[in-house]
């Protein structure tokens, strides 16, 4: 695997350089949560259902330690947590929630090394990146870790060792994968605008600079030589920033997006970032034909005037958020759907 170049903060070009991805033309995948609580049941059906880019499955039905902020939090060094009846609450030493979180998580890697046995290629894994972690995570006083500048800097460091250890872990178990690292950032825009709220209730946090944002996320990529996608579900994407971080590509809803993004959206193409599309219902829902869920993705492209030949190598289709409130036979065919949808765009660009 060639080495990720060292990204110019300046330049937003620069800052996305990496190895070229081996899923290919055509790819769907998975944004990362599944319905159920069988580990094994998810695994297959994943390693199943995407050929050229599975993950690893979350099952926040387990309850607290398999949602996310309980997983990710359980991966931290030397940061703790347990929870309380407001949520997740830093604690001085791991305690049964801590064991349970990193108790799933193996069940979750064994089995999927069971059935990647000999696989060959791009395999994405997920964590919460550094700012939903601080807006999820409460300090001892009730507050979340947002409120709290050292906090937020002793969070991101610990989530940037705890992230190195989990894809040491995951490249051991998989040694022909090439690890592709996913941070969720729903609340990254709420952080940015000001708008998570305190324990009250009554005000909101402060904002965020942009540029504080920005260099955690920096951080926080580094961890990785391989590609990187921040995904985010929420209005909003920004795209601009999260290339300047250093993303690989960017995880959004289709159906959220706007024209204040398009603009944005075809600089980050321009400058080979990847565009994980979430163009499928990620909850029960009635599926068109394949080509019909993407149609939007054509429309779009021409639009802004983008090379038809550069649109399957550019879009990973995806569902639109995790299919943990789906049931089990509707997310094994939104993944199928998101599959034939993604081929469809590299038989048919235009």
């Amino acid at each position: 695997m060639s080495e990720k170049s060292t990204p110019d903060p300046n330049d937003a070009n620069d800052a996305n350089t990496t190895t070229k991805p081996r899923w290919g033309a055509g790819a769907a995948t998975g944004v990362g949560s599944m319905p159920g609580g069988d580990a094994r049941e998810a695994a297959k059906t994943v390693t199943g259902s995407l050929e050229t880019l599975p993950y690893l499955p979350e099952l926040p039905a387990r309850g607290p330690g398999a949602d996310m902020i309980g997983r990710t939090a359980g991966m931290l060094v030397e940061v703790y947590a347990h929870v309380e009846p407001s949520g997740w609450r830093i604690s001085d030493r791991p305690g049964r929630d801590t064991r349970r979180a990193r108790a799933w998580l193996r069940e979750d890697l064994d089995a999927l090394e069971e059935f990647t046995q000999g696989y060959q290629g791009a395999l994405k894994v997920s964590a919460v990146g550094p700012w939903t972690l601080a807006a999820g995570l409460e300090l001892r006083g009730g507050e979340a870790a947002l409120n709290d500048a050292g906090a937020c800097r002793d969070l991101t460091a610990s989530l940037a060792e705890g992230l190195r250890a989990h894809l040491e872990e995951v490249r051991r178990r998989v040694p022909g994968a090439q690890v592709v690292l996913q941070l969720d950032e729903p609340g990254l825009m709420a952080v940015a605008r000001g708008r998570v709220r305190t324990a009250s209730g009554y005000r909101t946090y402060a904002a965020v600079d942009r540029g504080v944002l920005e260099g955690a996320l920096r951080d926080v990529i580094a961890v990785t030589d391989g590609p990187v996608v921040v995904h985010s579900c929420a209005p909003g994407v920004p795209f601009g920033l999260l290339r300047r971080a250093g993303a690989t590509g960017v995880s959004f809803d289709f159906s959220l997006l706007t024209e204040r993004e398009e603009e944005a959206i075809g600089e980050a193409v321009e400058g080979g970032t990847a565009l994980f599309v979430g163009a499928v219902p990620g909850t029960d829902a009635p599926l068109s034909d394949p080509a019909g869920s993407v149609m939007g993705v054509r429309t779009l492209w021409r639009r802004l005037g983008l090379s038809p030949g550069t649109l399957a190598e550019s879009v990973v289709v995806t569902p639109s958020c995790g299919l943990a409130g789906a049931s089990p036979a509707y997310a094994r065919a939104a993944l199928a759907h998101c599959v034939r949808a993604a081929r469809s765009l590299a038989d048919n660009p235009e």
